[in-house]
């Protein structure tokens, strides 16, 4: 039997460092898939019988994701965490900036993907240009490595409890969910 849940339960709010982890391994599978359908496209094309939808359902995946929740983690960062450790007494900014240039490089990529992707969401013919999503993904790639190397242990050892809390309580308002509340 296929189980829908998962053993260990998905990080909330009140953990806003491991949710960011977690969001992390969830641009990673998006990057997979737009992978596999950059292959698949240059291999068959987008009108290969049964396989447009497939082809579609993958393109709106990969846009609704990165039109909100990837959206949402960049604000995250650079409306919340980024700002909190700058506010560190002693911090060197460099890693700060290095990251936050490279939002500008993975939206700017994000901006050129996002129109053919628009196209085979809505069952055109497209092609995506393999230069520009090998960027988008290795930019992605090694993004997350050096934030979950570097950032989220840095943040975890310098930020208080209640800042951590605060980046949280934002986190949820950005999503329109509601903060947990201590039991």
């Amino acid at each position: 039997m296929i189980s829908f849940t998962s053993a260990e339960p998905a990080p909330g709010f009140d953990d806003p460092l491991e949710m960011l982890r977690a969001c992390h391994g969830k641009i990673l599978r998006q990057c997979d898939t737009l992978q596999k359908l950059a292959a698949h496209l240059d291999r068959e094309g987008c009108a290969i019988e049964g396989f447009e939808v497939q082809v579609q359902q993958a393109a709106r995946g990969i846009l609704r994701y990165f039109d909100t929740a990837g959206q949402f983690h960049h604000q995250d960062e650079e409306e919340d965490l980024f700002p909190a450790l700058r506010a560190s007494a002693g911090i060197d900014t460099t890693l700060l900036d290095r990251l936050l240039s490279e939002h500008i490089v993975m939206q700017a990529a994000w901006e050129a993907l996002r129109p053919v992707l628009q196209l085979l969401a809505e069952g055109k013919q497209a092609t995506l240009d393999a230069a520009l999503t090998e960027k988008f993904i290795d930019s992605y790639t090694a993004h997350i490595a050096t934030e979950n190397a570097h950032l989220l242990p840095m943040a975890a050892r310098l930020l208080s409890q209640q800042q951590i809390t605060l980046i949280g309580r934002h986190m949820s308002e950005r999503r329109g969910a509601k903060f947990p509340e201590a039991s």
